[in-house]
C-alpha cells in the first residue's frame, strides 16, 4: 500500500544549471561557426528559465523569441516545428491555438528528454528558423540530450 506522500506527490527530473550551460555553449559553438548570432534559452519542464545567453550581435526581439521556443517544446513535448504540421488542416485549432501567449509554431524550440522524459526545453532564435534549427539539433546531439 502507497503512503501519502506517494498517492499525492510525484517527482519531476529537470536539467541542472551545469547540463544547461553545456546546452549553450554548444550551441554558441554552431552557431559562431555559421556566423549567425543567435539568443539561447534553456527552460525546465515547467518552462522556467535556467540559463540564457544573448551572443554579440543578435537581434534584440530574438531573446524573447529563444525563451518562448523553449518554453513551448518543454510544455508540450515537441519541437516547436512540428507545431505547423499539427495545425495546419484544423481550421478552429489553426486560428485559435496561435493566440496563445508564449506559443511559438516554427523551428527552433527542442525539448530536452533523458531516457524520454522531458526534463527541459531548448530555444534559439536569431537566424531563419531552419537555421535556428540547425544550431539547436548539433547543441542537443553534442551533449546527448536530444530526444
Amino acid at each position: 500500500m502507497k503512503g501519502v506522500n506517494e498517492m499525492n506527490t510525484r517527482t519531476i527530473s529537470t536539467l541542472t544549471a551545469e547540463a544547461s550551460q553545456r546546452l549553450i555553449e554548444a550551441a554558441a559553438a554552431k552557431a559562431e561557426e555559421m556566423g549567425r548570432p543567435m539568443a539561447i534559452a534553456v527552460c525546465d519542464p515547467g518552462g522556467n528559465p535556467i540559463g540564457f545567453r544573448r551572443m554579440d550581435g543578435a537581434p534584440l526581439m530574438s531573446s524573447g523569441i529563444a525563451q518562448d521556443k523553449a518554453f513551448t517544446a518543454a510544455s508540450f513535448g515537441m519541437p516547436t516545428d512540428q507545431w505547423y504540421d499539427f495545425i495546419k488542416d484544423d481550421a478552429p485549432l489553426a486560428l485559435g491555438i496561435v493566440h496563445t501567449p508564449r506559443l511559438v509554431t516554427f523551428g527552433g524550440g527542442y525539448p530536452v528528454k533523458v531516457d524520454g522524459e522531458v526534463v527541459g526545453g531548448l530555444g534559439l532564435s536569431g537566424g531563419h528558423y531552419s537555421e535556428d534549427m540547425e544550431c539547436a539539433q548539433a547543441a542537443l546531439a553534442e551533449t546527448g540530450l536530444g530526444a
